[in-house]
Formats: C-alpha cells, structure tokens, sequence
C-alpha cells in the first residue's frame, strides 16, 4: 500500500509542478505573519516552513508568526487587522479564509446551491474590505494562499461530506487569485494541490484524508504537504543541505556544494576529511501533535518528494576498491556502503548522524515554542471573538471573566479557553510568555549553527 500511495501522489506531483506559483523567499529581517483561521491558528504548516528557514538558512534572522484564530471568516479577520495582526509589524503577511466562510451543514439540505451561493457573496463582500486595508500596507508584501479543501470524497464512518462545499471554495481561491493579481500581490493555491493528491491516493485506499478525520483540518502530515507545496513556491526545490564528492584514488575533492571538505587525507584503506557544512539536513518529526493529530510530520515523505526534492545532503565517494565501507562521523558509526553505492552517492540527511540530531534539537525547541504560541492564539479568540461583541475587547478583568463564565455553558469553546484566558489576561504573564519564546528563538539560532565534522570512511 505505501507503494501504491507514494506512486499516486508523485503522478500527482506532476500537476503541483505546473500550477506552481512564485512566492519570492523571506530575507534577513523578515517578520512573517499567517492570517487565516484554525488550520492556520492550531496547525503546523507555518512552523514547519520556519523550521526549513533555521536549518536551512541558519545565519538569516527570519521570525515567524501565527496570527490565525480558529473558526473566523474574512470579516472577523477584518475586524482584527490593527489589533491582531498589523501591530505584529509584518514585512511579509499571508492570508488565507475560506473555510468557514463557505458554510457547512446546509450543503447536505434543500436549497445548497443557493445557501453556496450566498456565503460566497458575503465571502467575497467581506474580503473586499479586508482588500481595501491590505492595499494601504507600506513595506509590506502581501501573499493571499488559497485555503486547504475540504475533503468530500474520502470515505470517512460516520462522516457523511458536505456535497458541493468545496466547489464554492475553489470559487472563492479564484478571486482570491485574481485579486493578487490586480494588487501585485503573491498566490499560492492549496486548495488544488491538495484536492489532487488525496484523490489520487483514494483512487487505492478510498479511507484516505489528509486531515485528521473530519474532513476540514490538516493533520501534521497534511501541514507538512502544505509546507512543501510553500517553499517549492519559493524555489527551494533542488537545493541541497550540502553535496561533497571525493575522488578517493586521487585524493581530490571533486565537489563541494554549501560547505567546505579539508585536510582530506586517504589510504587503500580508509579515507578521511573535515566537512563542514553551510546548513543542517531538515529533521521530520515522528510524534503527532496538537489536538487530535493521528499522524506525524514524517509520515509526509510517502504523499510528497519533500526529501528528494528539498532534504539531499549527499556524500559521494569515488575510486575506492571494491569492498564495503563503515562510515564515521565524528567517531560515530553511521552506517556501512558497498564502494559502488558510495561512488552513486548516500544522502545523509535521511541518517542518524551528529548533524541531523544537532538539527532535530532545532525541532524539538521550535516545537516548544509553537506550543506556547498557541496559549496566545486561545487567549486571541477568547479576545477577538467572544469579548470584542461584548465591548470588552482589552478589559483583561473580572468583568471579562464574568461576562466569559455567564455564557460557557453555552459554548465549548469558551470552556475550553476560560483557564487560559484567566492566566494570559495577565499582563505579567503574557510578558513572561513572550520572553519564553523569545528565549526559546534565541537558543534555536545558538544552536542551530553548523559545526566542522570529522568524516572517516574505513574498510571493513
């Protein structure tokens, strides 16, 4: 079945490739900002593609910040602009809606066709607005990213789909498209992208779904998938962590693509050299997380040629005799080769080398950071989508709390949220919040610097 699946979707590639549109890559300095909703508030994609940035580009100071807030449309995104979003001073900003703009329920009753109709319309009334805001932005590049789909074909048990929701999604990624391209303004499109893959690997395991079952929301693997389809916009495609090739019969380095290779010393034996690379290999993680996850980020690599394409850090060994080779990093031991497959080359970005773990420590404290990033997100709602009708936007008091509590019974979301909401209402704690990730940023860049390896290949 992995086969089968990995066979589908890189047919499905294919097509990514060819709609595939520019969005230029972050610079040093950047401030990066995603406006959208709960696939944006509690999903992964973002935080995958500023993992990419600091191993990938490891001196660049680029921030990367989630302004999403699950269940919004575009109007409760405009209603947010200067308080939510603007004020985190964006040099990059994308945006994405449409989920909840386009409805649910009313797809499976009489009258969709006209419901669909309608919710478009106020979609497209209410981004109108937002348009109007985006377009008075100074330095700032603004990028509009076709929301993910909502999956009406897998087949999910007790999960009847919303027939037709996703057609007028597409309609609304159709304006958004034209509207980038009136405004001068990126795109990306995931509906698409997405829709193609999960009905190609349908086409043998009609069980499959992107998302975490309920047909709306990615799952870690699903955000990874959108990460890619991002920094392939980006041109990330074909750029190697490093790629050294050694001519061992000559004592030569041949190649070294993003690093250096010195003091290269070899015998009939053994060979050696010092590699010291310009990035670190990107580390995918095997846990699920966030609410309701099923499945990790690394379960990715079976729906997308993310390693092929975007993770190659490649050694490359010709000359030696024939016989097989022990690898040693740092007096590690990697792995063994036969010399032909050395000569071929071995990517070690998919090994466990020194490296890769420098990297995954990378993962782990971005990981960190993402989770407490997410108590500001439910303290946003509580904030934007609950208080603000209220009059009570800012109050931060008792008055908040108890207009909160008058009303929780009615809303699981606001009993979700009222614990965190009493905490991070606090000014202190949210400043003690704010220098945790600040923290957590500054070590991830202390970090995530590559260091010189001492690589030993030996005969066994």
């Amino acid at each position: 079945m992995k086969k089968l699946i990995f066979c589908a979707a890189l047919a499905c590639i294919l097509t990514m490739g060819a709609k595939a549109q520019t969005v230029a890559p972050f610079r040093d300095g950047d401030r990066v900002v995603f406006l959208g909703n709960s696939i944006t508030d509690g999903g992964h994609y973002h935080s995958y593609i500023w993992l990419y940035y600091m191993t990938r580009f490891p001196y660049m100071d680029v921030q990367v910040m989630n302004a999403g807030i699950g269940g919004e449309t575009a109007g409760d995104m405009y209603r947010r602009l200067d308080g939510d979003v603007f004020s985190k001073r964006p040099t990059v900003l994308n945006v994405t809606f449409g989920m909840n703009d386009t409805g649910y329920a009313e797809y499976n009753q009489p009258g969709a066709g006209e419901f669909g109709e309608r919710r478009y319309r106020e979609c497209y009334e209410n981004y109108g607005r937002m348009e109007q805001r985006l377009q008075g932005l100074d330095g700032v590049r603004v990028v509009l990213l076709g929301g993910a789909p909502y999956d009406e074909t897998a087949q999910i048990e007790k999960n009847a789909p919303l027939r037709g929701k996703n057609a007028v999604l597409q309609r609304v990624v159709d304006f958004q498209r034209a509207s980038a391209g009136e405004n001068g303004w990126e795109f990306l499109d995931f509906n698409t992208p997405l829709t193609e893959l999960s009905q190609r690997v349908q086409a043998d395991d009609p069980s499959f779904t992107l998302t975490m079952g309920d047909r709306i929301h990615p799952d870690n693997d699903g955000h990874m998938v959108m990460a890619y389809l991002y920094l392939k916009a980006q041109g990330m495609a074909g750029k190697k962590v490093a790629d050294v090739r050694i001519d061992a019969a000559r004592r030569r380095v041949l190649t070294a693509e993003n690093c250096r290779v010195d003091n290269l010393h070899g015998n009939s034996r053994e060979v050696s050299f010092d590699y010291l690379a310009e990035a670190l290999p990107y580390p995918l993680d095997t846990v699920a997380h966030g609410w309701e996850a099923r499945r990790s980020q690394a379960e990715a690599v079976r729906l997308v040629p993310f390693i092929e394409e975007m993770n190659r850090e490649m050694l490359a060994v010709e000359g030696l005799p024939k016989g097989d080779y022990a690898l040693y990093i740092d007096g590690q031991r990697i792995g063994s080769w036969s010399a032909a497959a050395l000569a071929e080359g071995i990517n070690l970005a998919v090994e466990n080398t020194p490296q890769y773990r420098q990297a995954q420590q990378v993962m782990y404290l971005n990981e960190f950071r993402w989770e407490i990033e997410r108590t500001f997100r439910d303290y946003a709602w509580v904030e934007y989508d609950f208080l603000q009708q209220k009059g009570l936007l800012g109050a931060d008091d008792e008055r908040a709390v108890q207009a909160l509590d008058r009303e929780k019974s009615k809303n699981v979301w606001l009993q979700i949220h009222r614990e965190n909401f009493a905490r991070m209402m606090h000014a202190p704690v949210r400043e003690a919040r704010e220098e945790e990730m600040a923290l957590l940023v500054r070590k991830i860049y202390e970090i995530n610097k590559p260091q010189t390896r001492r690589v030993v290949l030996r005969r066994e």
